[in-house]
Parts: structure tokens; sequence; C-alpha cells
């Protein structure tokens, strides 16, 4: 697993750059992916928008990158996960980026929050997997479920965030907390017993986005509140969602955002659903890169993973239908 050199970049991209002069080095597209956490999609689309970044092709022609335009898309994408639109940003210079980065203020937290963050931060440097989900596992029984997602798990997702940003911890690293969490949640939907109540909701993502902690977290929810999940996975075709739906006797398709994918493009995903969607069907949808977008006709705009509780709620007292 990757560690984090004194520069922020991960070691399989320091050894490269030390190789040879940093504009010389030719990064492939899909190291590049995994070491800033941006989606190649969302790259192509930078290229094509913006005019960076800017690569070159390899002898199969395709896309490479110098080591000083893959640190500049980490800076960025701390930014992002800070709240920041990379359009806003992508046209200065790296080092007025890394200079926002380091002026921005830490979030606050209670004490107890900080304790919780230490030690997962710890555990997440240590590489010590086993251990950390041990003590998620323990977070979720003492704190219940809601308390363990709304509480804990959206904060520990800030402060994982804020460590990257902050050159603490590595990709590698968020990574292996990320996969730490994916298995508690699993572990809790799977001993959860066979539903058939309602809703029936479909989960998914469209293609681009790669991002399924969110998804599964309300999920995780839902799950408990008995309704009956019905999970495609990530990166799901959004002209094939319609039919699965139909097919399915499916109530709400449930769509999930992450700060890293287009806002623009998110709601054009979810025109384009809802024109194809029969009306009966619900579309709800959450995530960093919906925050602050106006109301589209026909979506439910899910804010913190509290309001998947009240949109489950909402949708059964619309339809006199009780959990099961």
């Amino acid at each position: 697993m990757a560690q984090l050199s004194p520069a922020g970049m991960s070691d399989s991209l320091r050894t490269s750059a030390d190789a040879a002069d940093t504009e010389a080095v030719c990064i492939p597209i899909a190291i590049v992916e995994r070491d800033t956490g941006i989606a190649k999609d969302t790259l192509r689309i930078w290229e094509r928008r913006y005019g960076f970044p800017s690569p070159q092709r390899d002898a199969n022609g395709e896309r490479s990158y110098s080591a000083t335009d893959v640190e500049k898309l980490r800076t960025l994408k701390r930014l992002m996960d800070q709240g920041m639109r990379p359009g806003k940003l992508i046209g200065l210079p790296l080092c007025e980026l890394q200079d926002i980065a380091q002026a921005r203020p830490l979030r606050t937290r209670s004490r107890d929050e900080q304790v919780v963050a230490d030690r997962v931060i710890r555990l997440v440097g240590r590489q010590q997997a086993s251990e950390l989900r041990a003590y998620l596992h323990r977070l979720l029984i003492q704190q219940g479920l809601r308390g363990f997602l709304s509480q804990t798990l959206a904060q520990l997702n800030l402060d994982i965030g804020d460590a990257w940003a902050r050159g603490v911890i590595s990709v590698a690293h968020e990574h292996l907390y990320t996969q730490a969490v994916q298995t508690v949640l699993h572990g809790l939907i799977a001993g959860q017993p066979v539903s058939q109540g309602h809703p029936r909701i479909l989960l998914t993502t469209v293609p681009g986005e790669s991002h399924a902690l969110g998804l599964l977290m309300a999920e995780a929810l839902w799950s408990a509140e008995g309704a009956e999940c019905v999970s495609l996975g990530i990166q799901f075709p959004v002209a094939d969602i319609p039919a699965v739906a139909i097919d399915g006797n499916i109530d709400v398709v449930a769509l999930s955002f992450s700060q890293a994918f287009n806002g623009l493009q998110a709601m054009a995903s979810l025109r384009t659903l809802r024109a194809q969607l029969p009306s009966q069907i619900e579309i709800w949808a959450g995530g960093a890169a919906l925050g602050g977008r106006r109301r589209l006709e026909g979506v439910r705009i899910l804010g913190p993973i509290e309001s998947a509780v009240d949109a489950l709620a909402d949708w059964r007292t619309a339809r006199n239908a009780p959990a099961h």
C-alpha cells in the first residue's frame, strides 16, 4: 500500500518524479485516478472544458500526465472536498491553490468527536484494517444505527477528508478507511431480515460516479427501516435504469453524487432519468455535488443522511404504507 511522502504525493508518484525531470514524467491515467481520487471521466471533462489537465499520449494512445499536473490535481481535489467548485480553481497556478488550501480553517469538533477522529486516523495511518473494523463496529453497537450514521460516520468521512487535505494520510489510507466502512455496513445490511416491505428502492450511481459510500449509508438506514433495497452497484447506465425499475416493480430510484462529480452533469442525468421513468416511480438523489442546487421537478434532493429517513416516512404517509 502506498505511503505518503513529505511533499504530499504517494510513493508511487514520488518515485517516478525522482527518476526524471518533473515535467518529463508520464503517469498513466489509471494511476492518476487512483492517486488523486478524481475519476477518469472527470479528468476528460476538465480537459475539454477548461484545457486542464493537458495530457500526453503514450504508445497505445492512452492519456498520461506530468507529475506537476498530478500535484495540481491532488490540490484541486483537496479543495473540492472542502466544498469549493473546480471551475473557480482550475485556472489558478499550483502555488496559489496550495496557499488557498493551507489558509482554509479546519472544522471544529467536540471533544468526543476529536477522540474518535484521532483514533480512526491513527488506525488508518498504521494500516490496521481489522482493528479499524472492530472499532467502527463497537461504535455502531454503542450508538445505534441512526446515531452512528448521522453523527459519527458522517463526521468521520469529513475528518478523513480533512486529514487527506492536510497531507496526514494518503489516498491509499483513505481507501483503507472506505473499505473498512463498507465492510461494516455490508455486514449490517446482510444481517437484516429479508424484507418485502415498501418502498422497493433501487440504488445506484451513474457512469463516472465511483463513490458509493453515501449510497451504502442510505441503504443501511432504509434496510433497517424495513424498506426493500435493490442495489445495482455503481456506474449503471442511466438509459438502462428505467427498464430495470419497471420490471422490478420499483417504487423509488435512489442516486448519489459525490463532491467529485460535476453538479451540472448530475442535474442533467436526473432530468434525463425523470423524463424516462413513469411518474409513479420517485427519484431520490443526494450527495455533495447537489449541495445548493435548485429544486428539480419530480426529484427529491436529499440533504444530510437523516433526510433519508424523512423521505421514507413521507413516502409511506402519502401511500399509507406501513413498514414491514
